[in-house]
């Protein structure tokens, strides 16, 4: 497109580029020499809808590639995975005609119910923006624009459209933007997509703070502001607030709406064009890029080859995996025939095909000559299914192994709904325990968007593999896991709890009346069990592999006085080519705000093969250290001593070595509303405040500032109120002026 002078377009013009031109592009000026381009659901296929219009999956879209989707990226703990998947999404949008594919999402998993979770990575911001921050740049590089989602709070489906995610700052800030920040600053989206509900209050479509003060002004975006499709409620308000394209279209009311506001006086004809330069950036960025069709077939392959690095080990006792050993095996499950591999909603692709785990297994069955058979076992639309099961349970008793392939109903993981409830369909709970009591060993493969209850049939089975949902390669994945052609490397981005009532949300989620309450704060997840000590099933980070690691030798360094780096050796110690997750995690109780009891900090995964050792460096930059200072409204590292652990996962360290950092050096904000602890604790004020102090104290008879339960109700006080208590002893205009001088503001 050539380049267009935006002199030269009427208001009216340059309105309508601010609304979409049809429902799955922007608006054309062909008479300016101003194209449309076409924007898709994504993230993890293309669903390119060329008939028939929707974003909420149920029209016709064009076949494509279906990858494993973000619940299953983020178990891998891979930037080259997340990155593979966005260079072969580009490769496929450009090929399709798309321009803008809508993707990823990094809003943190809340609550396990959220029924939106498999299009999001993990419970921990640090993992999902690394792995974001990868799809972008690769994504991005193949030519195709991102839109990074949902912007922001949007952790849950129930009442999306209205519900206030009533969140304080320093919660938002460190874990639910966090993710968008590091996207946004080292990515640089094309797009990023603003949020269905309202953040404290105010939609996120007509929210000034969230789109210009923090995204703009604060993390320095310069890309366009699009608007989920529908989100917007009043365009002007939404215009104002920084969200430049309103979807869908056509957009002739939005359009109209926005001319009448600038001639009235409610929206500033330079709020117009400065948006309209965004979108036309935008056109020219990411427009008419074609692409030769992409190896499809290759695509599958990748596919297959990512789905098997994203799959959680859970539970392995007695060697019952990998299967290379017994001499028949039963499978059963209606998802070994009719594979779960993708949730529901507008992310869902028309997969090119889909791998039946079945017909992989029977095939690595005959290679190794052990028998095969399979029983359907339940049916998802037939709760009771009792013939079903009972002849699943007589044929178990037959095998030497089953393999029960276990999960949710794609209807109870969907876009605008979220889960009710925590286990597996009772039919399948019965099924899988009646099949272990009946069976020498029982596999479960699991196939669920997000995580599921184990208590009701775990201790009764030999071995769990965690599938999540694995794309469209999936069902030969888990055929390869199985049977030791692939080794389990992946990692839980969430924990498993006990119970539903031992999640931080449980109180608070879905929230009633309007609102949703972050209760647990930066508690979220991994950070409120281990903080309160509380066991959990499978904690963030678990999973088991086929081969052994020892990792020795931890070594960290202060290389600031807010930074350190980490070095740790990983040697395979066992007999197979295997990957291992470096996990680094910062405790601190330094600052004055509770911390968690250990955030992770850095990860890398890193391949070996047997008896191979490699030393592993990862950088741990100040973020892995600061806190966001309400008062301060900044990020803050404080002075102090901080742990540097190296851990199994969130719950085992395996090594850890004690760190002093300098920090920021801040010193606390002072006022007379402050409490006299305050002044009491700052390095210039504290001392000759403590000399005021002392005689007046000691007129009382006891000893100047000691530690009695009188002085401790002093120190609580606010010392505008110890200053009218004194009668003048104390002058205000001396406290104040003490805050005034060289050693008090360096």
């Amino acid at each position: 497109m050539a380049k267009v002078d935006l002199d030269a377009l009427s208001l009216e013009q340059k309105a309508s580029l601010l609304t979409g031109g049809g429902f799955w592009s922007s608006a054309a000026i062909p008479e300016a020499g101003i194209d449309a381009i076409v924007l898709a659901d994504g993230p993890h296929g293309v669903r390119r809808q060329k008939h028939g219009t929707d974003h909420l999956g149920l029209e016709h879209s064009e076949p494509a590639t279906c990858f494993p989707p973000a619940v299953a990226v983020g178990s891998s703990w891979s930037e080259e995975v997340a990155a593979k998947i966005g260079a072969a999404l580009a490769e496929e949008a450009r090929a399709l005609g798309v321009d803008v594919l809508l993707g990823p999402g990094v809003n943190i998993k809340r609550s396990p119910l959220g029924g939106r979770n498999f299009e999001y990575y993990s419970e921990d911001p640090l993992l999902s923006g690394v792995l974001a921050t990868a799809y972008v740049r690769a994504l991005q590089a193949g030519g195709v624009g991102a839109s990074l989602k949902h912007f922001a709070a949007n952790d849950q489906e129930t009442e999306r459209m209205v519900i206030s995610a009533d969140v304080d700052e320093r919660t938002l800030r460190e874990i639910h933007l966090a993710a968008f920040e590091r996207v946004v600053t080292e990515a640089e989206p094309a797009t990023v997509m603003c949020s269905y509900n309202k953040v404290n209050g105010v939609h996120a479509s007509e929210n000034h703070w969230l789109l210009t003060q923090v995204l703009r002004a604060e993390w320095g975006y310069t890309g366009a502001v699009i608007s989920d499709w529908g989100a917007v409620r009043t365009r002007p308000a939404a215009l104002n607030a920084g969200l430049d394209l309103s979807m869908p279209g056509p957009g002739h009311y939005s359009t109209q709406a926005l001319v009448e506001a600038v001639r009235a006086g409610r929206v500033e004809e330079s709020a117009v064009d400065g948006a309209a330069e965004r979108v036309l950036a935008l056109i020219d960025a990411v427009g008419h890029r074609p692409a030769a069709a992409p190896d499809l077939d290759a695509h599958h392959d990748l596919a297959r080859e990512l789905a098997s690095e994203c799959a959680v080990l859970l539970k392995n006792a007695r060697g019952a995996l990998p299967l290379d050993r017994p001499s028949s095996v039963l499978v059963v499950g209606e998802f070994a025939t009719t594979p779960r591999y993708q949730g529901g909603g507008s992310s869902h692709v028309n997969a090119t095909r889909v791998d039946v785990p079945l017909e992989f297994i029977e095939a690595h069955a005959a290679a190794r000559g052990i028998a095969a058979t399979y029983a359907q076992g339940f049916d998802t639309r037939d709760e009771d299914g009792d013939a079903l099961r009972e002849a699943a349970v007589r044929a178990a008793t037959d095998a030497e192994v089953v393999v029960v392939f276990a999960g949710n109903p794609e209807a109870e993981e969907t876009e605008g709904l979220d889960r009710e409830r925590l286990e597996l369909p009772p039919s399948q709970v019965k099924l899988i325990r009646e099949i272990a009591a009946a069976a020498p060993r029982t596999v479960v493969v699991l196939a669920n968007g997000g995580v599921v209850s184990l208590e009701e049939w775990h201790d009764d089975v030999d071995a769990i593999l965690e599938g999540f949902l694995l794309g469209q390669g999936g069902g030969a994945a888990i055929a390869d896991l199985l049977f030791g052609a692939a080794n389990p490397s992946g990692r839980l981005a969430e924990t498993i709890p006990y119970r539903l009532k031992d999640t931080p949300t449980y109180l608070s989620f879905p929230g009633e009346q309007g609102h949703v309450r972050y209760s647990e704060g930066v508690m979220v997840g991994y950070r409120h069990y281990e903080t309160i000590g509380a066991p959990v099933r499978y904690p963030f980070g678990h999973g088991l592999s086929y081969t052994d690691f020892d990792v020795s030798e931890l070594q960290v360094q202060v290389d600031g006085p807010s930074e350190a780096s980490a070095a740790v050796t990983v040697t395979n110690t066992g007999t197979r080519a295997g990957k291992y997750v470096v996990q680094v995690y910062v405790s601190t109780d330094s600052g004055p705000v509770r911390r968690a009891e250990r955030t992770l900090a850095s990860f890398a995964k890193v391949h070996l093969e047997p008896e191979e050792t490699r030393t592993v460096r990862l950088f741990l930059d100040r973020r892995a250290f600061a806190y966001w200072d309400l008062p301060l409204a900044r990020w803050v590292v404080p002075g102090g001593t901080y742990s540097v652990q190296v851990g199994e996962n969130a719950s085992t360290v395996l090594h850890e070595q004690l760190v002093h950092l300098e920090g920021d050096g801040v010193k606390p904000p002072l006022s007379l509303q402050s409490d006299v602890s305050e002044w009491l604790a700052h390095p210039v004020a504290g001392p000759p405040l403590r000399g005021r102090l002392a005689p007046l104290i000691a007129q009382g008879g006891r000893e100047p500032l000691d530690d009695s339960d009188e002085m401790r109700t002093v120190a609580s006080m606010p010392m505008s109120q110890i200053l009218n208590l004194t009668g003048g002893a104390i002058d205000g205009d001396w406290l104040v002026s003490l805050l005034d001088s060289p050693d008090a503001r360096t």
